[in-house]
């Protein structure tokens, strides 16, 4: 079983920057891809940004296209998101998704979330 461990949220000024880790660790398994998603109270959760392990392919939600960027350090198993230029929308809690293989099945796993507070 993949073990997932975030890291980076807080609290920060409209204009302000942070930056999201999240490390997978464990053994037997292969990761396809690692995303991330956020949640706020009384909504659904919704992609933010995903990378694929073997092609690099990015995926990105249109509000955060051009302030957000995602890249992943494979030899680390962590995915990193980039978050420039916050906005108040973008507080919510965000969470860390794994696509991976174990002995050939698919599985999701799902980080515990970190919280990002972007104050006006």
């Amino acid at each position: 079983q993949v073990r997932l461990v975030e890291s980076g949220g807080g609290l920060v000024q409209a204009g302000g920057s942070l930056r999201l880790s999240c490390a997978a660790s464990g053994r037997g398994f292969s990761i396809n891809a690692m995303g991330w998603y956020r949640q706020v109270p009384e909504k659904k959760r919704e992609l933010v940004a995903s990378i694929s392990t073997t092609s690099g392919h990015k995926t990105y939600a249109d509000s955060v296209k051009g302030r957000f960027t995602i890249s992943r350090d494979n030899r680390k198993n962590t995915v990193y998101l980039q978050m420039n230029s916050l906005k108040p929308e973008d507080t919510a809690v965000y969470y860390c998704n794994v696509d991976y293989l174990i002995v050939g099945v698919p599985t999701n796993y799902w980080g515990k979330g970190t919280q990002v507070t972007v104050s006006s």
